[in-house]
């Protein structure tokens, strides 16, 4: 993907290969975020929040909507702060600090919200596939499905219990006999989704109730002020 004047604040490798799920001819998914220029924000026509390409696959999210999604307790977003170092490609100073306040993004009840909500949505992929005619590629898609499935659960309560996130599996192979079971037979997910809501209910919560949205505010003001570049508003 090509995409011209954009600044990088943070980039990293995500998905499969974050989570050592990946395999042979697996994608190599990336994230990012950056700054649009400080003067494009107060034009008539607000500059694109998100480029989402392939060939590399790879998502960047301006500054602003990265923190409304991380706020939000959105898992895809979130991990981009807690990735091991050695899969950060691009890592600003402001990158640094936005990783130094990962943890004032954190509310229990949309961490809780966000991570069963999304394995929910895996779950009726994976129900309404079985119930749908067999396509080709159904058993792959449904493996992958299941994994991050129970990736989702074992990290979304990590998260919720302790205020940490660890992006890399503990037991990979774990998780790949997994999404062959529900591969043969999806209903094989239910107990696993059902053991989980029940861990949440039963867990208290190492985070504050509601997400601290000071930290953010402030960053996002030392993006823009870093970012603003009067002479070039005023040349236009």
């Amino acid at each position: 993907m090509t995409v011209p004047d954009l600044d990088l604040l943070l980039s990293g490798i995500v998905g499969s290969t974050a989570y050592g799920l990946a395999h042979e001819g697996s994608d190599v998914d990336r994230l990012g975020v950056f700054a649009a220029p400080t003067e494009a924000l107060h034009g008539l026509h607000r500059p694109r929040e998100s480029h989402v390409g392939t060939a590399p696959d790879r998502t960047l999210h301006e500054a602003a909507k990265w923190c409304r999604l991380a706020l939000s307790g959105n898992p895809t977003a979130m991990e981009l702060v807690w990735l091991p170092d050695e899969l950060y490609e691009v890592r600003t100073p402001l990158g640094d600090e936005l990783i130094g306040i990962r943890a004032s993004f954190l509310g229990a009840r949309r961490v809780r919200d966000a991570y069963l909500g999304y394995a929910t949505q895996q779950f009726r992929r994976l129900v309404g596939r079985s119930e749908g005619p067999v396509a080709p590629g159904t058993r792959e898609r449904t493996a992958k499905h299941a994994r991050h499935l129970k990736r989702l659960c074992h990290q979304g309560l990590e998260l919720y219990g302790t205020g940490r996130l660890t992006v890399r599996v503990e037991d990979p192979q774990e998780y790949r006999d997994f999404g062959e079971r529900v591969a043969e037979d999806a209903s094989a997910a239910q107990p696993l989704l059902r053991y989980y809501e029940t861990a949440f209910d039963q867990t208290r919560s190492a985070l504050p109730d509601r997400a601290d949205e000071a930290p953010a505010e402030a960053w996002l003001l030392r993006v823009r002020a870093h970012f603003y570049a009067p002479e070039a508003a005023l040349s236009r």
